[in-house]
C-alpha cells in the first residue's frame, strides 16, 4: 500500500497520484512513519493536548490552517456552549480549543503565540483607525451643519 504525503489517505501500488492532493508524493508506510505521521490503516494512539483557544470560529480556522501549514497535525473542537457553562461562566459564546500531538506542543505552542500577536496588532490598527475615521465623520459634520 502507498499513502499520500499530504493528507494520509491510502491507495494500492499502481495508484500514482493522490485523487484529493494533485502533485503529492505517495510513499509507503516506513516512510509515513519516518515523518511522523501514522498511515491511516493503523490505529492512532497519540495523545492531543491544548496548545491553545480560539474564541471564534474563524480565529480556530486560522489557526488550524496555521499549523497545517507547517505539517503539524491538529485539530479544534467547540468546547462552551451549553446552558450551564453560560451560567457558570457568564460568557455565552463558545470557544474552541486547539489541540495538537504531544511530541508538536512546543512548535505549535511558539507559532500560535506569534499569529496572535500578528492579530492582536491587527485588530489594534484597525481600531485606530475606525476611531481615526469617527473623529474625522464628527468634525466634518460639525464644520457642515445640516440646514
Amino acid at each position: 500500500m502507498k499513502y499520500c504525503a499530504e493528507c494520509g489517505s491510502e491507495y494500492q501500488d499502481h495508484v500514482t497520484e493522490c485523487a484529493d492532493c494533485p502533485g503529492s508524493q505517495l510513499v509507503d508506510a516506513e516512510t509515513m512513519r519516518a515523518r511522523g505521521l501514522i498511515p491511516n490503516s493503523e490505529q492512532d494512539t497519540r495523545e492531543f493536548l491544548r496548545v491553545g483557544t480560539a474564541e471564534d470560529p474563524l480565529t480556530a480556522e486560522d489557526y488550524v490552517r496555521l499549523l497545517e501549514a507547517e505539517h503539524i497535525p491538529v485539530f479544534s473542537r467547540p468546547r462552551r456552549g451549553g446552558t450551564v457553562d453560560v451560567l457558570t461562566t457568564g460568557n455565552p459564546h463558545p470557544w474552541w480549543e486547539i489541540l495538537v500531538p504531544e511530541e508538536h506542543v512546543a512548535k505549535a505552542t511558539e507559532l500560535l503565540a506569534q499569529e496572535k500577536a500578528r492579530l492582536d496588532a491587527t485588530s489594534d490598527e484597525a481600531a485606530k483607525a475606525a476611531e481615526e475615521e469617527e473623529l474625522e465623520t464628527e468634525a466634518t459634520s460639525a464644520a457642515n451643519p445640516a440646514p
